[in-house]
């Protein structure tokens, strides 16, 4: 491909652990890929203990916000090349049919602003799930893209899903 991939988190509520994938993969990525995440449901509002551990780990925040996933059926939005669900209910809804051919990958992953405790067991929740969501990205870097049938791609999604 000649061009940056598209990917696009998905989660319910967009608030948590897909903000904190489009965080990530746009960091890991240094454009090879432009990250994006939205939600079937969006809270409306990102998690501050989102917020802080990106700003923590050194990652920008200014343009992450909750939003639907009805912004990607826009004329004007990117075509996606790849959609990753990160969450248990995101996964098990289907995907609109404005997200095209894209491949599918399921992600999941525990959600952290449901830990219950003192700040640092949240904290250390969102932590987790940030270190969790590193490796993937970096396992995804790490596939040679352009060497990769669509099968063969989708097949190491898959893996590194499971890891």
């Amino acid at each position: 491909m000649d061009r940056p991939y598209n990917l696009l988190f998905l989660c319910t509520g967009n608030s948590a652990r897909s903000i904190l994938a489009e965080a990530m993969a746009n960091h890991l990525g240094k454009g090879r890929f432009h990250a994006y995440s939205a939600g079937s449901h969006p809270r409306g509002r990102v998690h501050p203990v989102a917020l802080q551990i990106l700003q923590e780990a050194g990652l920008p925040t200014a343009s992450l916000r909750s939003k639907p996933w009805d912004e990607f059926a826009a004329a004007d939005a990117p075509s996606m090349d790849l959609i990753i669900t990160v969450c248990d209910k995101a996964a098990g809804e289907a995907c609109p049919v404005y997200f095209g051919p894209a491949l599918k990958a399921h992600w999941g992953l525990e959600d952290p602003s449901h830990v219950e405790g003192d700040e640092a067991s949240i904290e250390a929740a969102f932590h987790a799930t940030l270190a969790h969501i590193e490796r993937r990205c970096r396992a995804f870097l790490a596939l040679p893209l352009a060497d990769m049938s669509r099968d063969e791609l989708q097949q190491a999604l898959n893996r590194i899903g499971q890891e």
